[in-house]
């Protein structure tokens, strides 16, 4: 079985870094890919996407400020391999249109892993929901066991 890269979006990150009721499975499945060697991958955009989500979580005091930006530190230090091929924000508009959704910004890990292949994760069950249909290759965190 090859080793194929594996795509992860803003909240399997936030998940790994953060309480949450899918920690526990973002830490095994990050675990298994470290342990495996799996190189593990995300558009430049992932990066601020962590930032404003860690910020949220304090502004809305669900964390402390420190423990945000703590957390934000050991996200952007994880073994994250950030892509931006010249193609993605072109591939990224043209499956938000084919997936009719509302925004470009989940498409571009959509993209990304179109273009190297592999699976991409995420704990975003609404987004999972609305294209696992046409993106066969999404994988939701909820789903492992």
């Amino acid at each position: 079985m090859p080793n194929w890269p594996i795509c992860v979006d803003a909240s399997v990150v936030v998940a790994l870094v953060t309480p949450e009721s899918q920690s526990e499975r973002a830490l095994t499945l990050w675990t298994t890919w470290m342990s495996r060697e799996t190189q593990v991958v995300a558009p430049g955009l992932l990066r601020y996407e962590l930032a404003s989500a860690l910020w949220r979580k304090a502004v809305r005091g669900l964390m402390q400020m420190e423990d945000a930006r703590r957390a934000l530190e050991v996200a952007l230090s994880l073994d994250i391999t950030f892509l931006d091929p010249p193609e993605l924000p072109l591939k990224a508009f043209d499956l938000a249109s084919r997936l009719n959704r509302p925004t470009t910004y989940d498409m571009c890990y959509l993209a990304l892993t179109e273009i190297v292949g592999g699976e991409f994760w995420t704990a975003d069950e609404r987004l999972y929901n609305a294209v696992r249909e046409a993106f066969p290759a999404i994988r939701w965190l909820g789903a492992i066991r």
